[in-house]
Parts: C-alpha cells; structure tokens; sequence
C-alpha cells in the first residue's frame, strides 16, 4: 500500500489556474462547468507538431530482409482480396500522426470517433479494423454573439484556424466561415471520459464560455457503457453590461471519415423529438456492402434556448444551400427558418457532393447572468459486419433494437440522463482523484489511458446476435480454399472420459461425432506423440458453462492489439491490459478468458505459411492458447499473426493461467473456475513438450517465441521462465480450490523442481539473467523478467522467490534500464547491458515499451518498492504525454526508442497501468482469503508422480458452484 509521505521529493501539479484566471474558474464554479483540479491540460493555440516513426538499423534491416520480402508478398495477397493484412508496415497514412488527439467520443465497442484536443472530430473507426486518422473539417461547433445596441459581434469557429486548406479566397466551403479565434486565451483540460474546453475572453472579451465533453463511460455499467453517443454542454457566462444573444451551431458532414462522403446516396432528415429534443438525422450509405449509419445531433431546447435546423446544406459551388450560404445566414439571424423542420428527408446527395446539416440553439443572457446549451451526438450502426462474412448486433442493440433510426433516441437519452452519468463518473474518480498520498501525474494519467477502450477499435456484440451467427462455435471458412480442410471443435461431455470432436468438412457441413478415449494415465501414454497426447487427453469429463443467467449477460467483447496491428484480444499484450478490464468491468474480462477457454480446446486444421521462416503449419494447435482470436473473423478464424508459429510460443499458456487464476480469485466466482478449468488444465499439460530436460522447467527453442516477437531466447529465459513457475503455481493453487488433488500435486512438484532449476542457471546474485544461452545478450538485464511474480503478488499467492532476490532484481532494473535512460525520464529500456549500455541486439531490445514500464512499477509497488515504482511510471507520462515529450497523448504507442521514434500508435499494453491501481488496492477477495500458503496445503503423496483424471472433487464444486453463484469459496485443508 502507498505510504503518506513519498512524493513529497517529486511534486507534479499543473493546476488550472495556471491556464485559466482564477475569476473565470470562480465564474464557473457551478454545474460542473469548471474543469477539474487534476487534468491533463494543453492551450490551444499549442503547436502540434508531427510525431517521429521509428525506423530500423541497416543491421537489423539485414537480418529481416527474408521476412521484409514475405510479408510484402502477403500483404499484397491480402490485398488482391479486398482486406487488409493485419500487420502492415509499408503502407503510410496519408495524415501524419501528429501530436493532436484529445478525449474519444462515445461509449465502448460501437464505433467510435475521436476528437482532438483542438476541437476537431478524427479518428474515425466506424467499421471494424478501419481507421480514418484524418479530421473531417466541417464537424465544427461555431459561435455568433451579438449585443444589445449592434455595436459588438462576433462569430468565430470555435476551433484555432490552423489547419490545411482554410482562407481560400472565394471559396463556398468552410474556408467561407470564421476562423478568428487565436487559442491564445482557450484551454483544453481531459480526464477521460470527460473533457473540458474554456474560452476565456475569445472570441467575446465579455461572455466566457465552457464546453463539457460527456461520453457514458461508467464502470460496471453495462447498459450505458456501450452506447454510440455523447454530449457537449456549453455554459455561457455575460461579464457585460448589455445582454448578449448568443447562438451556437453544430455542424456535422454525413461521413464516416475519409472520403466516404463523396460515394453519394447519402440522406440526411430533419426531426423533432420528445423533450425539447430536436436535430437532423444523417443517412450514411457506406460503400463495400458495409452496414450503414446513421448519425444524429441534436440540441435540446428550453424556455430559454430556442433550437432550429438547416437539414441540408453542400460545400461546393453547385450546391443548393452552401456552407458561405448557411455561414452568412448565421451571422445575419442566430438563426434558421423553424419550417425546416418539416422539409423532410433531403434529395440523396450525388456522388463527388459532400453533404453537410446543422443545427443551432440560440439565447438571450442578460448582463452577469449565466445560461447552458446542450448538445448531443450520437452514431447508429446497429450491426457490425467482418469481411469475411459474419455479422452481428452491436451490444446497444439489446436496449435500442435494431434500426439504425435508433439514433434519435439515443441523442434524446443522452441528453436527459447526461447529470446522472456525470454522478457516476464522479463517484467512481473522486476516491482516486482526493487521494493525497498519489502523484497528480498518476490521477489523470491513469483515468486517460482508458482512452484505449474507446478509441481502441472495440467491439461488443449482443450475445443473442452471438448465439445465432457464431455457427455453434465452430471454426468454419467463409471464403472457402480448393484443399479440403477440417476443422475440430471440442465439446467437452459428462459420459465417461469421453470428448466428443464435431468434425467440419470445408463446406461447413458438419458430417460426424466422433467419440475419442481420453485417459491420460494410459500406460500408451508415451507412444503417442506430444502434441496429439496433449490434444485428446487433456480435456475433462464436465461441460462448460456459457452464461450462468441473463444478468450476466453482458455479451461478447473484442479489441485491438493497436489500430496498426489490427488483431483482436492479442493475448500476450491482453496479460498486461488486462487489469483494466478486471477492475472496471470484470464480466467482460471473465467473457474473454472463456472466449479462450474454448479456444484451447479447439484446433483448425487449415494450412498456414509463418513469414519469419517460411514454413507451414495449421493455424491452431489444440492445446495451444490463440495468440488472437483472428481479423477478419474474429472468434471462427482465430490467429491472424502469422510472423511465427505462436503454437510454439512459450508464454500464452501461461499467460492464460495466470489471468485465469487471478480473475478466478479476485471476484471468488466458482462458477468461472469451473468453466475453465479444462482449459487451464489441458494448457499446461501441453506445455511440458517444451521442458526438454525434465527439470519441470520450460526452455525456449532459439527464435523470438513470446510476445518480444523480434528478441531471439536460447534455452531457460528469465521471462518465459517466471511465467512458467507462477502458473506451476497458480494451477497447482486452482486444482486445489477446485478438488483436482491429484493435478495440484503435479504441478506442485514441477514447481519445485523448475524453481530449483531456474535459480540455478539464471540467477547471478542481483538479477535473473536475460536466459541461458551464450549470446552477447544472454546476460542483459530485461526490464520484464519478473513479469511472473507481478502475476503472483497480484494473485495472492506466495511469492516465488525470496525478498532479497525480488528486490535485489527490481533494484537492478531501477537503476540499470530506467535512471540510466536520461535520468529515468523515459521509462523503462527493454535490455540493458551489465555495463551501463542499452541492449541493441534488436529493434525490440533497445525500445522502452510503455506498458511493460507501467507492469514493472506495479512489480515494485507490489514489492514495497512504492518510490521507485512511481519514478520509474513517471518516465512514460513525461516522454508520452507531457508539454515537454514526444506528443503521444491518446495515442500512446507501444514504444519508443531513446531518440524518441515511436512503434504502433494507439495500442493496447499501456493499459497495463491499472495494474499500478490494481496493485494499490488489492481486491477484497485476495485481502481476506485465508493467509496460508497454499503450496503448503498441497500434500504430495507417495507414488502420485502418475497423472490420472481425478474429477469427483472437480464435479462437487461444480454443483455447490451452481448453488453458492458467484460467492467466493475456499477449500478446508
């Protein structure tokens, strides 16, 4: 836990005083229209300057020319079948990533846009795996005020005019309007979910203006968390003698992002709703035989804000209303005509037209009074659809239904129950945000990074749409190759030990059940070979439960691995995310780890050729964790990386035990043990092919086999190795709590044996070596190499090693890969040498990753090493979103190089930073779980070196599961 006085050496504050006049913020000290004491904060008339991709050595250029030249050939394969290949790096957006990203807009997995910190809507990721970087200029929100006797009008774009393409004489499009404000005077102030833009004084001396950015981003919400929409409240403020009028207008393109405007066919239609509710509807044809959308916004009218609309207006010469057309009507009236309202849907616009609405709410404020406007935006595409064919129902469509029109209500919604969101948004951030003993930089840092959930290309599917197009879970081909293929499904049955294998010809047809024998204590055992004794004799005599009942429902989930490595659920960056997951939503974690539960018990034998050695194998190993659950058909076509064989990998089995375990005991949910416990079980057992001399330990074979996919291991690694010992662990501890004795002994004895072994030929008095070959490397420090004790401590199990050792190792990467790293305010490098110099053996060796850095600080905070963690965390929130770092500000990468190169903007690993918070406030079911060691209730017997299937234990808790729910239990001794 943090002590009261650490940081007291290291204070960062960035009050809002500094940004704003304390006479503004006392103006605004009422409904929430001041921003908040802790935020990230940023002037707008900051420069965003354009970020430095990283690129590689000549060296390390030569050694990967044979993969380069694959991947090319693959990429282009992919392409001449209309997808995208999920890793790309020869292809560059046409829009430079730059230093410009602000708060996202909307809830998790429907589509989601984001908006920069400058005002302007980019970032779109409407259709899944596409991401349009690009800002589409004329979504803007504009002012026009004018006073009491004439003398004093203004109207301005609420947005600095900074951007390419504005001030073209004569021009009918945007360029027309009024780019006056400078930013000199205006602040951008963020802690997800919300986001708070202060115009002090500009473009009126006289009326100060907040604009409150809302998204329903609420933890343990499962309703209001997914849905497409968020609101903006304007508060208006008269520091004037003369009351001023004072209209704002949305305006808003019927695009997607892109060009998509330009395709044509596109409607938009004006409404009034119920409550004052009032906007335009934008039908959104989208091109490619993709869903369409269906865009609302909308303001809501009171007895003192009068609402109107202009439905349709065009940003070419040849349009019928033009945008200088609607601009000057707005400066002459505050106004549009309220007959709009009935004009009905518009012409459907032309191709090469871009069509555009608005929508203006208009007040009076009298002199030293004040006034609220709000609006609302939302976005409505009720079905998600895969290239390769399968679709589904997006998670709101369980409460809104399945009409794209369903956009009006949400905007209605949105903005009669935005109070209530803020509530419980507060709620949840106040605790956090009070506590003096964190750093400031800590509080708002860790509320932005969930940025990610967001903006991260999620997905939430509705598990009834799940359940009818999942094809009953089998892995089958949509796009269907000329080989026969087959495709095995594993349903674990109760007759026996018997696993009945659905067999899928390549047509989908589903054409025999096949019952295999499983028995694992087989004195055949041994003839059978690994991977195939490892298929059919790890799975156990009890069903998997899907859903326990309606309430936890909460539907399918998916994210990316990055909007530039577009996998979902990678798994191995999945086990530092994670923590994000568990502690805010923890339904939807549990549904991934039993996304890949089933997944471990399942094998698709289709062909597939790995780009690193051109070699061939089958896209997944029963028995084997996924590395994802696919791209273009995520959960039927699963493992879209295909640099390596990931079935050789060595850290995703473990991985999944260790997640397994430790979301196992942080909700005490049985019913979830149960679910996947075959799985963890078959995971292990088929990890012991890897231990090659039967020391219990795991070794690596000689390539890059784990998520550090460049950095090449030869025989025990430290990584790999600690991963291997806490999940010996963790399922030893599982088997136990779930009455499997006989397994619990098993790995219990492993452990013992792999700890032995582990010591030995990795430890060097201070740390863990890099692993056990004789490279130049072998002997690095790896800032990651007790990623396996992080799991432990934070799983409530023993530690792994002594105290000396963990904060001997800790200490070593304190000092070696991060102070020695500009005085530790980069992060944590990946590989240090023993002398003092960053490991350059490759790419990935020399790279401070940003969410291993955050892993390592909660290691430490869990080892009572609370100052170096936060010094070491401190690094990435000054490289990353500091005035004075790189600009990665929500969009931080994956990682960067010393010289401030990044890799892979917008990924998923830095949401590893909620394992610092997990670390700090441990669940109440591991703080009061008895304080016995566990490994110590493990009672080896005599002559148990035999495996055998002992599920009678396993089938009563299966049943006092069904009675207990989800109740945490624990096994008497």
């Amino acid at each position: 836990m943090v002590s009261g006085n650490l940081f007291h050496c290291r204070k960062n504050s960035w009050p809002p005083e500094e940004y704003i006049s304390r006479t503004t913020l006392q103006l605004f000290d009422f409904d929430s229209a001041a921003p908040p004491e802790q935020a990230w904060r940023r002037r707008l008339n900051s420069h965003a300057n354009i970020l430095k991709e990283f690129s590689v050595t000549f060296t390390e250029a030569i050694k990967m020319v044979r993969l380069g030249i694959r991947l090319w050939s693959y990429i282009r394969e992919e392409a001449s079948h209309g997808r995208k290949a999920p890793i790309d790096p020869f292809t560059r957006e046409s829009c430079k990533p730059s230093a410009s990203q602000g708060v996202p807009l909307g809830g998790m997995g429907s589509g989601s846009i984001s908006r920069g910190f400058r005002g302007e809507f980019r970032q779109w990721q409407i259709i899944p795996g596409i991401c349009e970087a690009s800002p589409v200029m004329a979504n803007q929100f504009s002012i026009f005020i004018s006073r009491d006797g004439g003398n004093k009008n203004f109207a301005s774009v609420l947005a600095p005019g900074q951007h390419e393409g504005l001030g073209k004489a004569g021009d009918q499009g945007i360029s027309s309007w009024g780019w006056n404000l400078s930013g000199q005077h205006s602040t951008y102030h963020a802690l997800f979910p919300r986001a708070w833009t202060i115009y002090d004084g500009e473009p009126d001396p006289e009326l100060k203006i907040s604009c409150r950015q809302i998204s329903p981003f609420i933890p343990h919400n499962y309703r209001e968390s997914s849905l497409p929409t968020a609101v903006f409240v304007y508060t208006l403020v008269n520091t004037g003698r003369e009351r001023a009028k004072v209209s704002l207008l949305f305006t808003w393109a019927n695009s997607i992002g892109g060009i998509s405007q330009l395709s044509g066919d596109h409607v938009n239609e004006p409404f009034i709703g119920e409550d004052g509710v009032s906007g335009v509807l934008l039908h959104h044809k989208t091109a490619k035989g993709n869903p369409p959308v269906t865009f609302a916004i909308a303001a809501c009218e009171t007895q003192n804000v009068s609402v109107t609309v202009l439905p349709c207006f065009g940003l070419s010469e040849g349009s019928r209303v033009t945008a200088k057309d609607m601009w000057g009507r707005m400066v002459k009236d505050g106004q549009f005509d309220r007959e709009n309202f009935n004009s009905g849907p518009s012409i459907p616009s032309s191709p090469g037209e871009t069509g555009c609405a608005a929508v203006s709410a208009s007040a009076w404020v009298e002199p030293h009074g004040k006034c609220t406007v709000a609006f609302a935006l939302a976005w409505s595409s009720p079905k998600v659809k895969f290239l390769k064919g399968s679709s589904y129902h997006r998670r709101y469509t369980k409460f809104y239904g399945t009409s794209e029109r369903a956009a009006q209500d949400l905007v209605h919604d949105a903005l009669t129950n935005y109070k209530r969101w803020e509530e419980d948004i507060e709620i949840w951030q106040n605790p956090i945000l009070n506590d003096p003993r964190l750093p400031e930089w800590y509080k708002f840092t860790l509320f932005n990074e969930l940025y990610f959930l967001v903006a991260g290309g999620t997905v939430w599917i509705d598990s009834e749409s799940s359940t009818s197009n999942m094809r009953n879970d089998q892995h089958q081909l949509v796009e269907v190759e000329k080989t026969d293929v087959k495709v095995t499904d594993a349903k674990v049955d109760g007759r026996q030990d018997a696993v009945i294998e659905h067999t899928t010809d390549s047509s989908g047809v589903k054409d025999k059940d096949e019952a295999v024998i499983a028995n694992c204590s087989s004195k055949n055992e041994s003839l059978v070979p690994p991977k195939k004794r490892y298929s059919n004799c790890s799975l156990h005599p009890f069903k998997m439960l899907d859903q326990q009942n309606e309430n936890d429902d909460v539907g399918r989930f998916l994210y990316l691995e990055g909007v530039e490595y577009i996998m979902w659920c990678t798994y191995d960056v999945h086990f530092y995310a994670s923590f994000a997951l568990l502690e805010l939503f923890p339904k939807i974690e549990l549904n991934i780890q039993r996304d890949f539960a089933k997944a471990v018990l399942s094998e698709d034998g289709r062909k597939v050729k790995f780009l690193a050695e051109g070699n061939c194998g089958i896209r997944k190993v029963r028995g084997a964790v996924p590395h994802d659950l696919g791209t273009h058909d995520p959960w039927n076509e699963m493992n879209a990386y295909n640099i390596h064989d990931t079935s050789n990998w060595k850290d995703l089995n473990p991985k999944f035990v260790l997640q397994v375990y430790r979301d196992f005991a942080a909700t005490g949910d049985m019913s979830f043990g149960v679910d996947v416990w075959p799985a963890v079980r078959t995971a292990m057992e088929y990890m012991e092919q890897f231990d090659k001399d039967n020391d219990g330990l795991i070794e690596n074979d000689g390539f890059p086999d784990q998520t550090y996919d460049a950095w090449t291991v030869h025989g025990v690694s430290a990584y790999c190795g600690c991963l291997w010992l806490s999940a010996l662990q963790a399922a030893a501890a599982m088997a136990f709590e779930l009455g499997d004795r006989s397994f619990a002994e098993k790995c219990k004895r492993n452990f013992l044996r792999a700890k032995q072994s582990f010591e030995e030929k990795l430890w060097n008095g201070s740390y863990f070596n890099y692993d056990s070959g004789s490279s130049s490397n072998s002997k690095s420090i790896q800032a990651d190499q007790l990623a396996g004790q992080w799991y432990t401590a934070s799983s409530g199990l023993p530690s792994l090693f002594d105290d000396f050792k963990i904060k001997s190792a800790l200490m070593k990467i304190y000092d070696y890969n991060v102070m020695k790293v500009k005085g530790g305010r980069m992060g944590a490098v990946n590989g240090m040498h023993p002398n003092g110099k960053v490991d350059e053996s490759c790419m990935q060796s020399r790279e401070i990753w940003s969410g291993v850095t955050y892993g390592v600080a909660a290691t430490m905070i869990l080892a009572g090493m609370e100052e170096e963690a936060f010094t070491t965390a401190e690094g990435i929130f000054i490289a990353g979103w500091s005035e004075e770092g790189y600009g990665y500000w929500f969009q931080t990468p994956e990682g960067w190089t010393i010289d401030g190169h990044f890799r892979s903007l917008i990924y998923m690993r830095p949401l590893s930073i909620w394992g610092m918070q997990y670390a700090l406030s441990l669940p109440k079911a591991i703080l009061e779980a008895p304080k016995i060691n566990v490994m110590d209730r493990i009672h080896i017997s005599p002559g148990s070196g035999k495996s055998s299937h002992n599920e009678t234990g396993v089938r009563k808790i299966a049943k006092k599961a069904s009675c207990l729910g989800n109740s945490v239990f624990h096994c008497a001794c």
